[in-house]
Protein backbone atom coordinates (compact mmCIF):
# COMPACT_ATOMS: atom_id res chain seq x y z
CA UNK A 1 0.00 0.00 0.00
CA UNK A 2 2.77 2.25 1.07
CA UNK A 3 4.26 1.41 -2.68
CA UNK A 4 0.91 2.71 -3.90
CA UNK A 5 1.07 6.00 -2.58
CA UNK A 6 4.71 6.46 -2.68
CA UNK A 7 4.28 6.06 -7.00
CA UNK A 8 0.81 7.97 -6.78
CA UNK A 9 2.79 10.98 -5.14
CA UNK A 10 5.31 10.46 -7.52
CA UNK A 11 2.95 10.90 -10.26
CA UNK A 12 0.97 13.75 -9.25
CA UNK A 13 4.29 15.52 -8.90
CA UNK A 14 5.04 15.13 -12.00
CA UNK A 15 4.21 18.79 -14.64
CA UNK A 16 1.71 16.41 -16.76
CA UNK A 17 -0.41 15.31 -14.13
CA UNK A 18 -3.39 16.50 -15.58
CA UNK A 19 -4.85 18.56 -12.43
CA UNK A 20 -4.64 22.24 -14.02
CA UNK A 21 -5.82 20.42 -17.26
CA UNK A 22 -8.66 18.96 -15.37
CA UNK A 23 -10.42 22.11 -13.68
CA UNK A 24 -10.09 23.80 -16.82
CA UNK A 25 -12.13 21.33 -18.42
CA UNK A 26 -14.54 21.40 -15.74
CA UNK A 27 -15.15 25.23 -16.01
CA UNK A 28 -15.35 24.58 -19.37
CA UNK A 29 -18.15 21.80 -19.15
CA UNK A 30 -20.23 24.49 -16.55
CA UNK A 31 -20.06 26.90 -18.66
CA UNK A 32 -21.07 25.34 -21.34
CA UNK A 33 -23.87 23.97 -19.77
CA UNK A 34 -24.81 27.00 -18.61
CA UNK A 35 -25.58 27.87 -21.77
CA UNK A 36 -27.50 24.91 -22.81
CA UNK A 37 -29.83 25.43 -20.13
CA UNK A 38 -30.19 29.36 -21.00
CA UNK A 39 -31.52 27.97 -24.81
CA UNK A 40 -33.82 25.40 -23.58
CA UNK A 41 -35.42 27.95 -21.04
CA UNK A 42 -35.86 30.32 -23.69
CA UNK A 43 -37.29 28.30 -26.18
CA UNK A 44 -39.67 26.88 -22.75
CA UNK A 45 -40.62 30.63 -22.73
CA UNK A 46 -41.60 30.99 -26.26
CA UNK A 47 -44.05 28.03 -26.06
CA UNK A 48 -46.81 29.83 -24.10
CA UNK A 49 -47.78 32.42 -26.85
CA UNK A 50 -46.95 29.95 -29.47
CA UNK A 51 -49.59 27.69 -28.44
CA UNK A 52 -51.79 30.75 -27.87
CA UNK A 53 -51.36 32.09 -31.38
CA UNK A 54 -51.95 28.78 -33.32
CA UNK A 55 -55.22 28.20 -30.78
CA UNK A 56 -56.68 31.28 -32.07
CA UNK A 57 -56.96 29.64 -35.46
CA UNK A 58 -56.81 26.09 -35.08
CA UNK A 59 -58.52 25.45 -31.56
CA UNK A 60 -59.95 22.42 -33.24
CA UNK A 61 -56.03 20.41 -32.83
CA UNK A 62 -56.40 19.98 -29.41
CA UNK A 63 -54.11 17.00 -29.73
CA UNK A 64 -51.44 18.45 -30.64
CA UNK A 65 -52.08 21.49 -28.86
CA UNK A 66 -51.93 19.56 -25.63
CA UNK A 67 -49.36 17.45 -26.60
CA UNK A 68 -46.65 20.62 -26.51
CA UNK A 69 -48.58 22.04 -23.90
CA UNK A 70 -47.60 18.04 -21.39
CA UNK A 71 -44.39 18.17 -23.15
CA UNK A 72 -43.33 21.52 -21.74
CA UNK A 73 -44.66 20.64 -18.50
CA UNK A 74 -43.05 17.58 -18.31
CA UNK A 75 -39.56 19.22 -19.26
CA UNK A 76 -40.01 21.63 -16.65
CA UNK A 77 -40.78 19.75 -14.20
CA UNK A 78 -36.98 18.29 -14.34
CA UNK A 79 -35.05 21.24 -12.31
CA UNK A 80 -32.11 22.60 -14.78
CA UNK A 81 -29.60 22.38 -12.27
CA UNK A 82 -25.50 21.93 -12.53
CA UNK A 83 -25.89 19.44 -10.87
CA UNK A 84 -27.71 17.27 -13.55
CA UNK A 85 -23.84 17.01 -15.77
CA UNK A 86 -22.97 14.82 -12.42
CA UNK A 87 -25.96 12.41 -12.26
CA UNK A 88 -26.01 10.11 -15.82
CA UNK A 89 -29.51 8.93 -14.53
CA UNK A 90 -31.21 12.42 -14.20
CA UNK A 91 -29.18 13.61 -17.30
CA UNK A 92 -30.56 11.27 -19.41
CA UNK A 93 -34.44 12.05 -17.79
CA UNK A 94 -33.62 15.42 -18.85
CA UNK A 95 -32.62 15.09 -22.48
CA UNK A 96 -35.30 12.87 -22.90
CA UNK A 97 -37.71 15.46 -21.99
CA UNK A 98 -36.37 18.26 -24.10
CA UNK A 99 -36.49 15.68 -27.10
CA UNK A 100 -40.23 14.96 -26.30
CA UNK A 101 -40.62 18.68 -26.41
CA UNK A 102 -38.73 18.90 -29.66
CA UNK A 103 -41.33 16.42 -31.47
CA UNK A 104 -44.38 17.59 -29.70
CA UNK A 105 -43.05 21.33 -31.28
CA UNK A 106 -41.97 19.75 -34.59
CA UNK A 107 -45.90 18.14 -34.68
CA UNK A 108 -47.27 21.50 -34.05
CA UNK A 109 -45.30 23.30 -36.86
CA UNK A 110 -46.31 21.17 -39.37
CA UNK A 111 -50.03 21.04 -38.69
CA UNK A 112 -49.67 24.93 -38.72
CA UNK A 113 -49.19 24.10 -42.66
CA UNK A 114 -52.63 24.00 -42.89
CA UNK A 115 -53.69 27.36 -41.75
CA UNK A 116 -52.80 30.20 -44.61
CA UNK A 117 -54.39 32.83 -41.94
CA UNK A 118 -52.31 31.32 -39.06
CA UNK A 119 -48.70 31.65 -41.14
CA UNK A 120 -49.99 35.00 -42.53
CA UNK A 121 -50.41 36.40 -38.83
CA UNK A 122 -47.10 38.85 -37.93
CA UNK A 123 -47.15 37.98 -34.11
CA UNK A 124 -46.99 34.22 -35.23
CA UNK A 125 -44.22 34.48 -37.91
CA UNK A 126 -42.43 36.21 -35.27
CA UNK A 127 -42.24 33.56 -32.86
CA UNK A 128 -41.66 30.93 -35.58
CA UNK A 129 -38.41 33.12 -36.15
CA UNK A 130 -37.39 33.52 -32.45
CA UNK A 131 -38.21 29.73 -32.51
CA UNK A 132 -36.13 28.89 -35.33
CA UNK A 133 -33.18 31.11 -33.76
CA UNK A 134 -33.89 29.19 -30.50
CA UNK A 135 -33.17 25.67 -31.88
CA UNK A 136 -30.21 27.17 -33.56
CA UNK A 137 -28.84 28.15 -30.52
CA UNK A 138 -29.78 25.21 -28.58
CA UNK A 139 -27.47 23.23 -31.45
CA UNK A 140 -24.72 25.48 -31.06
CA UNK A 141 -24.84 25.32 -27.15
CA UNK A 142 -25.14 21.20 -26.99
CA UNK A 143 -22.54 21.08 -29.37
CA UNK A 144 -20.12 23.05 -27.58
CA UNK A 145 -21.13 21.06 -24.14
CA UNK A 146 -20.61 17.80 -26.37
CA UNK A 147 -16.73 18.50 -27.33
CA UNK A 148 -16.12 20.04 -23.45
CA UNK A 149 -17.18 17.03 -22.15
CA UNK A 150 -15.45 14.67 -24.68
CA UNK A 151 -11.98 16.96 -24.02
CA UNK A 152 -12.61 16.30 -20.03
CA UNK A 153 -13.70 12.51 -20.59
CA UNK A 154 -10.50 11.85 -22.44
CA UNK A 155 -8.79 13.74 -19.45
CA UNK A 156 -10.14 11.79 -16.59
CA UNK A 157 -9.37 8.17 -18.43
CA UNK A 158 -5.78 8.74 -19.76
CA UNK A 159 -2.75 8.09 -17.93
CA UNK A 160 -1.62 9.95 -15.68
CA UNK A 161 -4.36 12.00 -15.17
CA UNK A 162 -6.45 9.29 -14.42
CA UNK A 163 -4.98 8.91 -11.24
CA UNK A 164 -5.04 12.87 -10.42
CA UNK A 165 -8.63 12.50 -11.29
CA UNK A 166 -9.23 9.66 -9.27
CA UNK A 167 -7.50 11.19 -6.22
CA UNK A 168 -9.54 14.65 -6.30
CA UNK A 169 -12.89 12.71 -7.28
CA UNK A 170 -13.47 13.74 -11.03
CA UNK A 171 -15.20 11.69 -12.84
CA UNK A 172 -16.49 10.29 -16.32
CA UNK A 173 -19.86 12.90 -17.33
CA UNK A 174 -22.62 12.18 -19.26
CA UNK A 175 -22.73 13.29 -22.66
CA UNK A 176 -25.54 13.90 -24.91
CA UNK A 177 -26.53 10.75 -27.18
CA UNK A 178 -29.14 10.69 -30.50
CA UNK A 179 -29.44 7.70 -32.53
CA UNK A 180 -29.05 9.52 -35.43
CA UNK A 181 -26.00 11.26 -34.89
CA UNK A 182 -27.44 14.02 -38.11
CA UNK A 183 -29.85 15.32 -35.14
CA UNK A 184 -27.19 17.14 -33.39
CA UNK A 185 -26.29 19.02 -36.42
CA UNK A 186 -30.23 19.30 -37.78
CA UNK A 187 -32.73 21.42 -35.61
CA UNK A 188 -36.32 20.89 -36.67
CA UNK A 189 -36.81 22.90 -39.80
CA UNK A 190 -39.66 26.11 -39.49
CA UNK A 191 -39.93 27.16 -42.77
CA UNK A 192 -42.75 29.90 -42.64
CA UNK A 193 -42.01 31.13 -45.91
CA UNK A 194 -43.55 28.43 -48.39
CA UNK A 195 -47.03 29.15 -49.06
CA UNK A 196 -49.27 25.90 -48.48
CA UNK A 197 -51.95 24.78 -50.68
CA UNK A 198 -55.33 25.94 -49.32
CA UNK A 199 -56.74 22.59 -47.73
CA UNK A 200 -60.05 21.28 -49.38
Amino acid sequence: MRKFWAILILTLSLSGCGYNTLQSNDEQIKSSWSEVLNQYQRRADLIPNLVSTVKGYAAQEKDVLLGVTNARAKAGSIQMTPELINDPVAFAKFQAAQAELSGALSRLLVVTENYPQLKSDAGFRDLQAQLEGTENRITVARNRYIQAVQGYNLTVRSFPSNLTAMVFGYKVKPNFTVENEKAISAPPKVDFGATPATPK
